[in-house]
């Protein structure tokens, strides 16, 4: 099974809700906390890998896989699956891949994804595609199988 863990600092000049809902353009957590560090204030949001369905549906709506694909490989370790999202880029609905938070005025959005299959997670999030089409497409419940 999968684990989910999104990390974002919340700025002094933000307010904590829209920091939260941009969040929740690409997850649906089943928990949200509030946490302080170093004088800093982030939220820690996590789920499984059904509270992505969101991201999934976006992935393709936005017709960004290939990208996506990209960036989740590059982000690829032993076991976890690390990128990063722009965080304004978030709050509006739209998702948008950074290498870090030097690329995002306000910070970027962290997101891990902890399975023992990374590569399949990456395949069933952003499968490849052929002219811009997924070469297989699977629901996410699908991806936890």
């Amino acid at each position: 099974m999968a684990h989910v863990t999104v990390e974002v600092e919340v700025r002094p000049t933000e307010e904590e809700e829209k920091v939260r809902r941009a969040i929740e353009t690409f997850m649906s957590p089943i928990a949200v906390e509030r946490e302080e560090r170093g004088g800093r204030t982030f939220l820690v949001a996590r789920s499984d890998l059904r509270g992505l369905a969101r991201l999934h549906y976006l992935l393709r709506a936005e017709r960004i896989l290939d990208a996506a694909r990209s960036a989740m490989k590059r982000g690829l370790s032993e076991g976890a699956i690390t990128v990063y999202l722009h965080k304004q880029a978030s709050f509006v609905g739209k998702v948008s891949f950074v290498s870090g938070d030097h690329e995002s005025p306000l910070g970027a959005i962290k997101l891990t994804i902890e399975s023992s299959k990374p590569q399949a997670v990456i395949d069933c999030l952003a499968p490849p595609t052929s002219r811009g089409r997924p070469l297989w497409d699977r629901s996410i419940e699908e991806c936890e199988e």
